[in-house]
């Protein structure tokens, strides 16, 4: 049990609500500025084309159009850098912000159109005309590969790990399983839109980009060399923000644009996503196909596993460059032990919406590969998909346990974990044997109802480093001021907590700052569940450093050592209870600008969360549709510092992960013509679809890297959601083995069914 005198370990209550339930929130949208220019995109109605020109005459002439522009005038900005996993080979598919000589996918920018209303703007697009030669599309990255441009092809590079001997295992296997699997092609689809409002003070200099998510400094650096400013002229400023998931918040074409014309029109520019432009241009993500097989021994226990996979990367390498087919390849082999691995994964280029990161991103797709091929294994070798797992988990006694397999340039060493003893407790929970029985009873009276199981681990806590700077204000507020970014992860509270117990005062005390580069020099931001493990710990080390030199400066006006004195909610008084005790305003208020404190936590090494997934679902077998009947979670982070916000983190999770298993699913006809482009044809779940969950949060597994024990809890709601709905429905058609391609929907699966009855 916690303690109650701490806030570390306790469910309080968010202190970021208060001014959305007000309806106080600052989003992108709410942000404008007098005499603001609203930019309009005009983008490519073709997959691929030769760009032959651009006539917009008639849109210039319309009353009130300021400018357009075409890649002529933005000639002079580079293509759009890479933040991780920047191969060298990949930069010649990086993105221009205007298209140069070709379209690449429908939906890229070609012009932009800049006018005093944005009605206006929208209209004089309609009037831009494009002349495009079409060009044959190249749509399917498993098949032949084609030309991206003159010189280069369209597979961009091929991703290769791996350790042992993957010829001797193979060799004298006692059987070899294999399958091809598929994931399809989705995204994070945010409540908000993207947004960017740019705004140049002439009289200082400065050029101020607003609707920042994600990665700030990294976006302020980077934007900046590529217009030609400094660091140091640029901020970045993030209002509220209605959700990331990894697609807000990278450079995209339109950040760019807006900062370059803010700075040579010197008149704000505002640009706001419509929901058809976000489905066809902000970053989609997950379709792979990999084909994997593995050697097993008679009990089934895994000798090696070689798969070769295929990443669609649509029309462009954007920021993430090789990073989500990196991850797949780096992270595939789980919590098994797997003597021999090898992994080939093809980067290729289609003439679709161009891919970047998506919750989990290289882990959803992997995980299903690795689940459906345990589940493969228990069937070929006769026993059931929980104890094939049981028998092939690395053990609690192999901790840390090190996997010989690099990504986001760090080598991958499991710091900790006890992945059987979750796996008893996730089951435990779920009432594995009793449910087994019901489902069972239930086949025989005819119902299509089955359960499946799936388990997997994460990387959090990316380093190199976080830094924070804690101060003590005159009237005893304390402000904690990160470079991280909030999308809507719970900073603030998560912050204040760990800020709270390092110096002895209410967490509502605490006010946290992040998102804004004119605030503190240097960030990392928010991704890869790195936020709560590195800014956590940098937010302690700097509390901890301001409560010490409290003490010091205390026991100087109070005439006590330092160690004598302690604080209590917000007190600074005698561990003896005698003599006099001031409060840390009063402190603040004697040594004016003394009481702050500022400290860098560094990790070269990520730690790594584990979870359990148990689903149950009924097939309707008249209409193809999955209803989940029962969800459990098992997770263990190490340390939970706000356990109900874990909580809601992963019940988000699997909604995106029920999304991307069932329903969501980008398409295009033979044209390249993408037919996702509404919610009417792009289907998420709904409160209808997604099942309640039972949620297990375990702490058994501390990480020994971080004196918290901190493991991130950002993805794994969604990491295995494919890999046990494909399992669950494997069992209720008792069929092991058929699903083999996400999403499964309706459609999709209704083939099977009728499959099933023709044979």
């Amino acid at each position: 049990m916690s303690d109650p005198a701490k806030f570390v370990g306790r469910s309080v209550a968010r202190l970021e609500d208060r001014p959305l339930l007000l309806g106080r929130g600052r989003f992108a949208a709410d942000v404008s500025f007098p005499g603001q220019w609203h930019m309009r995109v005009v983008r490519s109605a073709i997959a691929h084309g030769k760009l032959r020109g651009i006539d917009a005459s008639a849109a210039l002439a319309l009353p009130g159009v300021q400018a357009v522009w075409t890649h002529k005038d933005v000639a002079h900005i580079p293509p759009i850098p890479f933040r991780l996993t920047g191969l060298k080979e990949l930069e010649p598919y990086r993105q221009t912000v205007l298209a140069k000589d070709y379209v690449r996918y429908v939906g890229e920018p070609v012009a932009v159109v800049f006018a005093a209303d944005p009605y206006i703007a929208e209209d004089a697009a309609e009037l831009v005309e494009l002349d495009i030669e079409p060009l044959p599309p190249v749509l399917d990255a498993s098949g032949r590969t084609g030309p991206f441009d003159d010189t280069h092809a369209t597979e961009s590079s091929i991703i290769r790990k791996g350790y042992g001997d993957i010829d001797a295992a193979f060799k004298a296997a006692h059987a070899i399983v294999a399958l091809t699997l598929s994931t399809g092609r989705h995204s994070g689809v945010p409540m908000e839109t993207r947004g960017a409002i740019a705004r140049y003070d002439e009289a200082r200099d400065i050029l101020e980009m607003h609707g920042a998510a994600k990665v700030p400094w990294w976006n302020r650096d980077h934007i900046a060399r590529m217009i030609g400013r400094t660091r140091d002229n640029m901020h970045l400023f993030e209002g509220h923000v209605g959700g990331g998931f990894g697609i807000r918040g990278e450079i995209y074409p339109e950040d760019v644009l807006v900062c370059a014309a803010a700075l040579a029109f010197k008149t704000p520019v505002k640009w706001i996503e419509d929901r058809r432009e976000h489905l066809i241009a902000a970053n989609h993500s997950r379709q792979q196909q990999h084909n994997i097989r593995a050697a097993i021994d008679a009990g089934g226990r895994i000798l090696a596993i070689d798969n070769e996979f295929f990443h669609d990367n649509g029309a462009y390498m954007r920021t993430h460059a090789a990073t989500v087919p990196d991850l797949a390849a780096a992270m595939l082999p789980g919590p098994y032990r797997v003597p021999a691995y090898r992994a080939t994964g093809h980067i290729r280029l289609t003439n679709k919406t161009p891919c970047g990161t998506y919750r989990a991103p290289g882990r959803y797709e992997s995980t299903f590969v690795r689940e459906r091929l345990m589940d493969k294994i228990a069937a070929h070798v006769g026993i059931d998909g929980v104890e094939i797992r049981r028998r092939n988990l690395i053990g609690k006694a192999e901790m840390p346990y090190d996997l010989h397999l690099d990504t986001l340039g760090t080598h991958i060493v499991y710091d900790s974990g006890d992945y059987a003893l979750l796996l008893d407790k996730t089951l435990a929970l779920a009432g594995w044997p009793e449910l087994q029985a019901s489902l069972a009873k239930r086949r025989r009276a005819g119902e299509m109802v089955g359960a499946g199981v799936a388990m997997f681990v994460e990387k959090s806590g990316l380093g190199p480093s976080d830094t924070v700077r804690v101060e003590v204000k005159s009237d005893g507020k304390i402000e904690v001021v990160t470079g991280v970014a909030s999308i809507g992860q719970g900073v603030e509270t998560a912050m204040a907590q760990i800020a709270a117990d390092a110096l002895g005062v209410d967490y509502a005390d605490i006010n946290v700052i992040h998102g804004q580069t004119d605030r503190i020099d240097t960030g990392s931001g928010a991704f890869a569940s790195r936020v709560t493990v590195m800014c956590g710990e940098a937010t302690r080390l700097a509390s901890m450093k301001l409560r010490d030199k409290a003490l010091r400066l205390a026991g100087e006006l109070m005439q006590a050592d330092a160690g004598a004195l302690d604080i209590l909610n917000g007190k600074i008084v005698r561990r003896d209870n005698k003599g006099p005790s001031m409060t840390l305003a009063e402190l603040a208020q004697a040594r004016p600008g003394d009481l702050a404190a500022e400290d860098t936590f560094l990790s070269s090494h990520m730690v790594y969360p584990y979870g359990v997934h148990v689903a149950a679902v009924k097939v309707d077998t008249e209409t193809g549709a999955v209803a989940i009947e029962r969800y459990v979670i098992g997770y263990d982070i190490g340390k939970a510092v706000n356990p109900r916000l874990v909580e809601s983190q992963i019940a988000g999770g699997l909604a995106q992960g029920l999304g991307g298993a069932l329903l969501e699913e980008f398409v295009y006809d033979d044209n390249g013509e993408p037919l996702s482009v509404t919610f009417a044809d792009y289907l998420m779940p709904t409160a209808r679809e997604v099942p309640h969950v039972s949620i297990l949060i375990t702490e058994d597994a501390p990480s020994p890297l971080n004196p918290m024990g901190l493991k991130g809890a950002g993805e794994g709601g969604t990491n295995p959601v494919g890999a046990a709905i494909a399992s669950a429905i494997d069992d209720a058609l008792q069929r092991p083995g058929t699903i083999v391609d996400l999403p499964v929907t309706p459609q999709r699966l209704m083939l099977l069914l009728k499959r099933d009855k023709s044979h």
